[in-house]
């Protein structure tokens, strides 16, 4: 069933009137009579009486008008979703990101992002790397904030920051007093850890295994908030970025001196996939955001 053949039937049924019908729809009457009846011919019954040159919506076409007219409201309706999604000025952004940047890094770079473009709205998702790479492929996000990737060949990924990572440790732990340690100074203790499939347990098992050390993992969690509250309870000591989860009254941040201690953030998105204005848009804020730091 052609589209155009029922915005024709709504317009006939509403004037009841071919000729003035086919002047609004800017063709000939002979042409819109032949898409009238090509659709009744369709559906199998007459949609209009015919008596003379009078034609008046019948029992059947009143049914059928009820139900083009909610088509045609959804199409309406659907379209202007579409364009307040994608308006560049109103739009909507579907941005992932990593757990431990929702206390400061992306509440700091949509403040910066709404200084100029204060009508975007946010999706907002927070996961492991594993389902957010799953949820941009697919199309639910578009861009997300993860840590560096190995082997991803759909996706562009673009480094932003590094983040420094220190050794958290209990405030009354012996070690608390120093300014940095070495790794090989706790590897036996304790480890509270993110559990696997999070990037920042990713990042802490290669910097173990660059200094040859097997940590002792006695918690895994899913929060970094979580896995301060258990250091700062005196139940071990974790691999951290500085953030707002540490309560200066119950944890100490020690630089690691005997290496490089550290994690890259950056912005991917699948390649040569459509991005919306708005999106583009942010993507582009995104990287002169971070060139300008």
């Amino acid at each position: 069933m052609e589209w155009q053949r029922l915005e024709y039937f709504q317009t006939v049924a509403k004037v009841q009137h071919m000729t003035r019908a086919a002047e609004m729809l800017s063709i000939s009457q002979p042409a819109l009579s032949r898409s009238i009846a090509g659709l009744e011919e369709e559906i199998g019954v007459p949609l209009f009486d015919r008596q003379g040159r009078s034609i008046v919506l019948n029992r059947y076409g009143e049914m059928f008008l009820h139900r083009v007219n909610r088509i045609m409201r959804e199409l309406d309706e659907g379209l202007e979703e579409i364009l307040q999604l994608t308006n560049p000025e109103q739009g909507e952004v579907s941005l992932g990101f990593l757990h431990t940047l929702g206390t400061s890094s992306v509440p700091n770079i949509i403040r910066a992002f709404h200084r100029d473009s204060p009508n975007i709205r946010f999706q907002l998702k927070q996961n492991h790397t594993h389902t957010q790479l799953k949820q941009l492929k697919s199309g639910e996000l578009d861009l997300c904030l993860l840590a560096s990737l190995d082997n991803e060949a759909q996706i562009e990924w673009t480094e932003l920051w590094r983040d420094e990572l220190y050794v958290i440790v209990p405030i009354s732990h012996p070690l608390a007093n120093r300014k940095s340690i070495s790794l090989k100074e706790i590897a036996n203790e304790s480890f509270v850890s993110m559990k696997k499939g999070y990037a920042l347990r990713k990042t802490t098992d290669e910097i173990f295994e660059k200094v040859g050390i097997l940590p002792n993992i006695s918690f895994e969690g899913d929060e970094v908030a979580t896995l301060a509250g258990f250091v700062g309870a005196g139940l071990g000591f974790s691999i951290l970025p500085d953030g707002g989860e540490l309560n200066a009254n119950k944890m100490v941040k020690l630089r690691v001196k005997d290496m490089t201690c550290e994690r890259v953030i950056g912005m991917a998105i699948v390649k040569n996939r459509y991005l919306s204005p708005v999106a583009k848009r942010f993507q582009h804020f995104i990287l002169d955001y971070f060139l300008q730091q």
